[in-house]
């Protein structure tokens, strides 16, 4: 009786304690617990894929950061390479992952792809090469010049009607270049180039005097001529002094020089006219340029602009060209200046717009007479030639291929009667990082 008491207390105090405190209640289910688990493995792996989506977003930025300071990137923070000679866009935020699949949504363009870069003209050049990295260019370029004039020598009678000689002449240049560029990085803002071109030239000239009452044999003189070798290699160095931070564009420096490496113009083999019998492929003086020119990306375009003034060195020819001894030529420097605006039309695609302009100073000879009887020289005399006015509209397209490699097509149109008629140059450079 009394055991059985003291059971039945027991019985009620431990269901009291299990009422009170739910310790003491009875233990969750299984399929309870697995859900439990199933719930936090998800919320781990969430909070995981975003901590991976910010590490990733913080390594982008740090590029950038390195990249707008003119260091190269290193390791997981190296942007990816956009086309060489091109200029980077602020890049488009990249599309967040989502936390549970870690996929993209749906429309958004792959990362990779979101990097902007706008080539512009070839001759602006663009931001500087990253150190360490090279760059091969080989670039394919055709001008063609239409020189049309005609020269009256005698007297003007009212009702214009003229009384004297016509000269009418006319000549053809065509000039086609094959180059092959190479541009090296030695630091984050100092580069290296060197560019060697081999031109293939036709020279045609038409001289069709109508009337000439001391030469009553005279008649149009068809002489063409042509050549191909090596032209004047041109280098140089190109120095990045800002960082386009702040709204402040790239200001970049640049020294370029010529070579005379071409066939000289004064060395080419004449007739006793002084009509040349083969055709120049170099310009036959030293040059060096100083040019500063200014980047301003502004998403989606780019507007640059170059300045720049070519000094040309004389020097002595001492030679018989004609009827005149050529002492000394000294080519007149050329200032020059152009502006444009490349506009990206997609991640791949860009377009480029600009006008160029060149003053070409007169050039300067010394030179001699010859007496056709004697041989004799006369007395020293200078001459100077009238200044040249080139003004160039710019044309250009852009396409990105892959990340080391675009396919860049230029045009020139010229806009002033001294300009050549029409340029157009094929450029295709490859990115070659160490």
């Amino acid at each position: 009786m009394r055991g059985r008491s003291l059971a039945a207390v027991s019985g009620l105090m431990l269901a009291g304690m299990s009422w009170a405190n739910p310790a003491f209640a009875q233990a969750p289910a299984k399929d309870d617990k697995a859900a439990l688990l199933e719930e936090l493995a998800r919320e781990r792996a969430a909070l995981e894929a975003q901590q991976r989506a910010l590490d990733e977003q913080r390594a982008r930025l740090r590029a950038l950061e390195e990249r707008l300071a003119g260091r190269p990137a290193t390791g997981r923070d190296r942007p990816n390479a956009g086309p060489p000679g091109s200029v980077p866009l602020p890049p488009s935020p990249a599309p967040v992952a989502s936390a549970r699949t870690g996929a993209q949504p749906v429309g958004e363009a792959p990362s990779d792809q979101r990097q902007v870069q706008v080539a512009v003209l070839g001759e602006q050049g663009g931001i500087i090469t990253r150190a360490g990295r090279l760059t091969v260019e080989a670039s394919l370029e055709y001008a063609r010049a239409d020189r049309n004039r005609v020269i009256f020598r005698g007297i003007e009678i009212p009702q214009s009607v003229l009384v004297g000689v016509f000269d009418i002449n006319e000549s053809r240049q065509d000039v086609l270049t094959a180059a092959a560029t190479l541009r090296l990085g030695l630091t984050g803002r100092l580069e290296t180039h060197a560019r060697l071109p081999y031109v293939y030239r036709s020279d045609r000239s038409v001289l069709a005097p109508v009337a000439d009452p001391a030469n009553p044999n005279a008649g149009q003189i068809d002489h063409p001529v042509t050549n191909g070798g090596i032209g004047d290699v041109d280098f140089g160095l190109r120095y990045q002094f800002t960082n386009g931070r702040n709204g402040w564009p790239y200001l970049i420096a640049g020294m370029q020089a010529v070579a005379p490496t071409g066939t000289n113009p004064f060395k080419v083999r004449r007739d006793a006219l002084g009509n040349a019998l083969e055709a120049a492929t170099g310009a036959g003086f030293w040059g060096a340029t100083p040019s500063l020119t200014a980047i301003l990306p502004t998403d989606p375009a780019v507007l640059f602009g170059t300045l720049g003034y070519t000094v040309n060195f004389g020097r002595d020819i001492g030679r018989r060209i004609g009827p005149a001894f050529v002492d000394r030529v000294k080519p007149g420097d050329e200032p020059a200046a152009s502006a444009g605006i490349a506009v990206s039309l997609n991640p791949r695609t860009s377009l480029s717009f600009g006008y160029a302009h060149t003053w070409s100073f007169g050039t300067k000879t010394r030179l001699r007479s010859i007496d056709p009887r004697t041989g004799e020289l006369g007395e020293l005399s200078s001459t100077k030639t009238r200044d040249l006015q080139l003004g160039r509209f710019l044309f250009g397209i852009s396409y990105r291929t892959n990340r080391r490699t675009t396919v860049n097509w230029n045009v020139e149109l010229g806009a002033t009667d001294d300009a050549t008629d029409l340029r157009t140059t094929l450029r295709i450079p490859l990115t070659i990082d160490p």
